[in-house]
């Protein structure tokens, strides 16, 4: 059976990415000012089940960036109040919009923990997650949140969308120390046959990290790794792009932001290069790569995506089929909408378990907490937390795979819960 496992150490740190497009932008406070929204809650007789869903919806980044869990957890929670709540009681969703600032999100904490009594935290995504402590202090159980900082790693209550196996005591990782699996280079080094991969980042310094550790983890699997660097300001994609053709590069995988992804596509096909595969991870996993990547068809049909939930486009699968259905009015779809929507999943399954004792945070927590593989209906690799005493030096990890096919959109590359391998674990610094 497969089991959960630490972040891939080739996507632990690609939020970090985020930080590349504001680095000019300085940061502001939301436009609503913290201000939270409300759901009105289906008619009932019983009080609504209280939870919040904190979001840097007007980050220094960008807006949409965070938006996706946010929204899938709200059309979940939407679909279940129009089916009669927990237990007759409907749940009553909480925003608040923390402008990711650390600032912000400590308000958002506050408002939602201590103001509005909140049950749990839902669907957490948030640029600086610096009311972390005071949610875990409070035993407010946050689940199925992004871990886009080490707050997941680090503290007990926080239940993060992939699971954790630190020991979570208020230090990350084990020692300061976080570990992350190779399997996504060993799947392309076994299924696709590729052996020589480019690294693409920025002469910046959150960009130049994460590529080191990508270059670690693909040399830890034996390939020969080229490494490609363009000017933050003034960057030639052409350049690299033509150096990595020559290279005889497979594989091509980026610490570069979304807007440097797309010049980097339109470079490779100006200049011919044809790989393998150009991967990227769960973040940009999102139905707008027609618009995003117009220009460039033949890089576009070598994009692909690597995460730990079920494609979703994949609507041959129920729970899918499920999740589209009842988000069909959003614009845009994305993995990090299926994955919001797994998370209120999750908390309504340890509410329901709840019912008839009382839906209190203690007992939401208490079903968190065990150690039982949890898979949201088939829609993640099963997901638990361990919190083991040492970090484990291999595991047995899972991937899901797709790829862009132009006419079919994200297509699954066999199923996730068999697409599996043994691979050790690197340690990295958060």
């Amino acid at each position: 059976m497969p089991r959960s496992r630490p972040r891939r150490a080739a996507e632990a740190a690609a939020a970090v990415l985020l930080l590349l497009a504001g680095t000019a932008c300085g940061s502001r406070l939301p436009e609503s000012d913290f201000e939270h929204g409300t759901r009105t809650p289906a008619p009932s007789g019983d009080a609504p089940i209280r939870v919040g869903i904190i979001t840097s919806a007007t980050s220094p980044v960008g807006g949409d960036t965070f938006t996706g869990p946010r929204d899938g957890a709200k059309a979940y929670f939407d679909r279940l109040d129009a089916r009669g709540g927990i237990d007759g009681r409907p749940v009553e969703v909480r925003e608040c919009d923390d402008g990711g600032s650390g600032v912000g999100n400590n308000t958002c904490v506050h408002k939602l923990i201590d103001e509005d009594k909140v049950v749990a935290l839902v669907a957490t995504t948030a640029l600086d997650y610096a009311g972390a402590p005071r949610v875990s202090h409070a035993r407010v159980p946050d689940i199925g949140g992004q871990p886009i900082g080490a707050a997941y790693d680090t503290w007990p209550h926080l239940y993060g969308v992939y699971g954790s196996l630190a020991p979570r005591a208020g230090t990350p990782g084990w020692g300061g120390k976080l570990y992350g699996g190779t399997e996504v280079y060993r799947y392309f080094k076994r299924e696709r046959g590729a052996r020589t991969a480019a690294v693409v980042s920025y002469n910046q310094a959150a960009s130049a990290a994460y590529a080191r550790l990508v270059e670690q983890g693909l040399k830890a699997e034996g390939y020969r790794v080229v490494t490609e660097q363009v000017d933050f300001a003034l960057p030639n994609f052409r350049a690299a792009a033509a150096d990595l053709k020559q290279q005889g590069a497979d594989l091509v995988f980026d610490a570069l932001d979304t807007h440097g992804n797309v010049q980097l596509c339109e470079a490779m096909d100006q200049v011919g290069a044809k790989v393998v595969a150009k991967v990227t991870n769960v973040q940009n996993w999102t139905s707008t790569v027609p618009e995003d990547y117009k220009d460039s068809p033949r890089c576009r049909n070598a994009l692909w995506a690597t995460g730990s939930s079920r494609d979703f486009d994949d609507t041959s699968q129920p729970a899918v089929r499920e999740f589209r259905e009842a988000t069909e009015g959003l614009k845009t779809h994305s993995q990090w909408q299926l994955e919001g929507w797994a998370a209120a999943m999750w908390f309504t399954d340890a509410a329901k378990s709840c019912a008839r004792t009382g839906v209190t945070r203690a007992c939401v927590d208490g079903f968190m907490n065990r150690s039982e593989d949890y898979t949201a209906d088939g829609l993640l690799l099963p997901v638990s937390f361990e919190r083991l005493a040492v970090p484990p030096a291999t595991r047995r990890t899972c991937l899901s795979v797709a790829r862009w096919q132009d006419g079919k959109g994200w297509v699954p590359q066999g199923d996730m819960n068999s697409t599996c391998f043994q691979v050790p674990q690197l340690p990295y610094s958060p």
